[in-house]
């Protein structure tokens, strides 16, 4: 469903979660599952083992239509589509990468980073587009360092990864974008094979030859989950986040007081946007009661979190953006075993843009009403194309 106002869920969200928040819903692809909106259930599903991660099955709920067309027969399964007992050990071998302690040792280079693109959009014209000029640049520059990805490659990427998201992309167009990717990454990791370097790729090649359980296309495979999500969904934060600022300058004004207010800003703004309406997709693999329904084997579920991020039951007055909530339990990026890796990083970013942008650029200023702006309405992960603004 469409979001009717860019700050507000669509208003279906309520009636569902209020009148029937276990409810069943017809899919894209003419099939049904059962949507679960309401905070506690969504977090005690996305827990359950229950309930499967594998969209191998033909029965797992696709949320565009003819999405079981775009995979490959080949294609091999990312982490967010495995289950125990294979999930712990796979998860476990690239968790390190995305500890606190590594995201503070990058924090020099991604506040160089930021630096540097602020320097270049204030050297730009004003008005100037910040998607084009901070948002998308931080958010690649980043991640393609740590995975060891040429930067040089960022126009490929954000091609291929705009047709993937866009709902309206046909399914084997889809799968031809996605496919793009991972044989980039395929080819790539070719290369580290000779001799590894000392980026995420390289390390997890000599992690896993140690171990035994080295495959390039499994490599790929993650190279491909960590590309994709680590710039798109960040750049899009960035950019959605400074809108509310703008328009909130009580808000603002906490952060220029404060430093220390930044990190609850930046959960406050991943639960108020909650950019991926559907925490998750999950298919029922054992009868199980979830809000006082009973799901049976055999049946998709969908985790609706943007419904779950505003319900009064877990925030108060959900609908007010007030960085001083203290939202930290919110599902933007989910719950349960196959939580978001990257959150340290998404964190540190977003805190770092924020601190720095309006410090730096304290006249800061839309270019055009808010009804003007190009959100992405029509993308399964919410944002913006373009932003304009001057200073």
């Amino acid at each position: 469903m469409s979001r009717t106002c860019p700050f507000a869920p669509p208003p279906a969200y309520e009636e569902i979660r209020e009148e029937e928040p276990v409810s069943r819903v017809r899919l894209p692809d003419g099939g049904w599952a059962w949507v679960v909106s309401r905070h506690e259930d969504v977090r005690t599903m996305l827990k359950d083992r229950r309930f499967s991660a594998d969209r191998r099955h033909p029965d797992f709920p696709q949320l565009v239509k003819g999405g079981a067309a775009s995979r490959r027969p080949d294609d091999e399964r990312t982490l967010i589509e495995m289950d125990a007992p294979e999930h712990g050990p796979a998860r476990k071998a690239v968790l390190g990468e995305f500890t606190v302690r590594r995201m503070e040792a990058l924090r020099p280079r991604i506040q160089e980073i930021v630096d540097e693109r602020i320097d270049a959009l204030l050297a730009g014209p004003d008005p100037g587009d910040l998607v084009e000029a901070l948002s998308l640049p931080v958010s690649s520059l980043v991640i393609c360092e740590m995975l060891g990805v040429r930067y040089a490659d960022h126009e490929f990427f954000q091609e291929h990864t705009v047709k993937m998201f866009k709902q309206s992309t046909a399914p084997e167009e889809r799968g031809a974008a996605m496919g793009a990717i991972q044989g980039y990454l395929a080819d790539l990791i070719a290369e580290k094979e000779k001799n590894p370097p000392d980026d995420l790729l390289g390390r997890q090649i000599v992690k896993l030859r140690a171990d035994g359980t080295y495959r390039r296309t499994a490599l790929a495979g993650m190279g491909f989950l960590l590309l994709v999500a680590g710039h798109e969904t960040t750049a899009n934060m960035i950019s959605l986040s400074t809108v509310a600022f703008l328009r909130n300058p009580e808000q603002l004004a906490l952060i220029k007081a404060d430093p220390g207010n930044t990190l609850d800003a930046v959960e406050e703004m991943l639960r108020y946007f909650t950019i991926i309406d559907a925490a998750a997709s999950r298919l029922c693999v054992e009868d199980t009661e979830v809000g006082g329904q009973l799901i049976r084997a055999g049946e998709g579920v969908l985790a609706l979190g943007y419904s779950a991020n505003r319900d009064p039951r877990a925030f108060e007055h959900p609908d007010e953006l007030d960085i001083e909530r203290g939202a930290r339990h919110h599902v933007a990026f989910g719950f349960g075993p196959h939580q978001c890796l990257g959150q340290n990083l998404a964190r540190m970013e977003l805190q770092i843009v924020f601190d720095t942008l309006f410090r730096r650029v304290p006249t800061l200023e839309l270019a055009v009403d808010v009804d003007e702006l190009p959100f992405k309405d029509d993308a399964n992960i919410y944002g913006l194309y373009r932003l304009p603004v001057t200073w």
